[in-house]
């Protein structure tokens, strides 16, 4: 008679079948207090229906089949035509057009439409963050469009639409179509006025040929993509179609797909034009004015991408800690794992909390709220992208030598936490970009100001932040070797302020003592033990 070696006893479940949404308070009361009331039950219901998607046990695995079986391309058919396409998992098809149907590229055609996506990118990301790209380009080209009004006519309804269709076919006969971007090139990176590729006028108005490469073209699969390329007046801003008004293939040649750390399930490419036909958007030579709001769209998508991505990780972590026990007890009840997993929460929380605060801003729409986001974004794209990959790993560690192992989903959330950081403009970029804002536009910082202003005097730790911060500004000798610095105390004095303003009095005490007031170590872990951790981890705590 065969005997059983052992019994396995003391293994946590897995974390599916949840309602993701409803399980993120934090989350919840985002959308609570910045959608209004006329909507909010319509929006609650929308997220909920996604929170249990995103939470369901098919789409989780869904998720890991994209991640595992990467895209491949497919230059010529069998008969040695040239075809350049991307061929994905049928996980990814699955994955993306829930994302659509989700309405993650529809925040321009709806009210409350950017915190309602922003909510949906946020949960969504958690399933699997590399379709997140192609949802979050095709959302980010509306307001570059927008600068033609009649290509935004053209385009506009099909970019916002909850249809996916993954046919290639002239965007006029399809119903919803995505886009992907193109700027840098071999020899220019973050420098995109040194871009080689030329653009040669047609003789149709506004139609150009191009020549040329781009060393980093995003969603290679996608029916447009907006392309920046040096035309006779200078740098300027194209559209190019994938399939052409007459059904022939546009000159679209990729040339490979990059093998990246992370975000495996997602094409990245490098793309040659060699008389490729494109539409002109906007004037020549303002090309980079013209692209430069499809660019802050995606950098609050990384904002978003990184929450997202730390949720997820603390989620795991605090759900791995309430199940295992050591040392004759749950995890979570040891004062030092509840001080790590607190500490988690609360940059899990700050940056959720940022996140969506800037979506609001988008939704509201007004010079004043305009301003705030010109400094806001790329001071939030700068930290909260930074602290991703820290947190991811000390969530990992969390679950000891199981957080190591690839079954865990842990593994894919580290190698993914460092790509918001660095794409779409790494951290000196976003540094830099604060700074021309501070030294040229004045209402900017007038706009920041009066933001964190509104939580002066409901904390002594921030009202000391506000000072010494002011008093960092006020000294500008030398403040491009200090723009980290800088940025940094930007982006925690504004989450301190909306903490102060909108979290329970657990989390705000937490993070203004710790990241504000200076009682903290250089580890996660090293909260003082005089807070009330218990309350800030059972507030993170995945249950809905």
């Amino acid at each position: 008679m065969a005997r059983s070696t052992h019994i396995v006893t003391n293994q946590v479940p897995p974390l599916v079948g949840y309602d993701v949404f409803g399980a993120d308070r934090a989350l919840v009361a985002a959308v609570e207090r910045h959608v209004a009331p006329d909507l909010l039950d319509e929006a609650l219901d929308e997220l909920a229906a996604l929170g249990r998607t995103s939470g369901s046990a098919q789409v989780q695995e869904w998720g890991v089949l994209a991640n595992e079986n990467p895209p491949g391309l497919r230059t010529h058919d069998r008969y040695g035509h040239r075809v350049d396409e991307v061929e994905f998992h049928p996980s990814w098809h699955r994955l993306l057009g829930k994302g659509v149907a989700a309405g993650l590229t529809a925040a321009w055609a709806r009210p409350a439409g950017h915190v309602r996506r922003a909510a949906g990118f946020l949960m969504w990301t958690q399933v699997e963050a590399g379709n997140g790209c192609p949802l979050s380009m095709t959302h980010a080209a509306v307001p570059a469009l927008r600068t033609d009004p009649a290509i935004a006519a053209e385009w506009e309804p099909r970019l916002t639409s909850m249809i996916y269709d993954r046919d290639q076919r002239p965007a006029g006969q399809k119903a919803g179509v995505l886009f992907g971007m193109g700027m840098t090139e071999k020899q220019g990176g973050s420098d995109v006025r040194a871009n080689t590729t030329v653009a040669r006028p047609l003789a149709q108005d506004g139609t150009y040929e191009l020549t040329g490469h781009k060393w980093f073209c995003s969603a290679p699969m996608s029916d447009g993509f907006l392309v920046l390329a040096q035309a006779p007046g200078g740098l300027t801003c194209f559209l190019v179609p994938r399939v052409l008004a007459d059904g022939g293939r546009n000159v679209f040649l990729i040339q490979r797909l990059k093998e990246k750390l992370g975000n495996r399930s997602n094409a990245s490419s490098e793309v040659e034009f060699d008389g490729t036909w494109a539409r002109r958007v906007g004037d020549e030579g303002r090309g980079v004015r013209t692209i430069i709001e499809m660019v802050a769209a995606t950098r609050l998508d990384c904002v978003l991408g990184s929450a997202g991505l730390m949720r997820q990780a603390v989620a795991q972590a605090i759900h791995h800690c309430t199940y295992r026990e050591a040392f004759g007890g749950k995890l979570i009840d040891k004062p030092l794992m509840r001080n790590v997993l607190a500490d988690l929460a609360l940059e899990s929380e700050a940056a959720t909390t940022l996140g969506m605060r800037l979506a609001a801003a988008y939704d509201d729409g007004s010079e004043q709220e305009r301003a705030f986001l010109r400094l806001a974004v790329p001071a939030a794209k700068y930290w909260v992208t930074k602290r991703c990959t820290p947190v991811a790993v000390e969530a990992a560690e969390c679950l000891g030598g199981n957080g190591y192992v690839e079954e865990s989903g842990l593994p894919r959330l580290v190698r993914e936490s460092p790509l918001n950081s660095i794409w779409e403009g790494a951290g000196n970029v976003q540094a830099l970009d604060v700074l021309r804002a501070l030294q040229r536009e004045p209402e900017a910082l007038n706009a920041f100001l009066q933001e964190v202003g509104r939580a002066r005097g409901a904390d002594h730790r921030l009202d000391a932040a506000i000072k010494n911060l002011l008093t960092e500004l006020a000294d500008l000798e030398g403040i491009e070797a200090r723009a980290r610095r800088v940025v940094e105390r930007l982006a925690l004095v504004l989450q301190g302020a909306l903490l102060v303003r909108y979290a329970p009095p657990e989390v705000a005490d937490a993070f203004c003592g710790s990241r504000l007031g200076g009682d903290w170590g250089n580890a996660f872990g090293t909260l003082p033990h005089t807070l009330d951790l218990a309350s800030v981890v059972e507030r993170a705590r995945p249950v809905s």
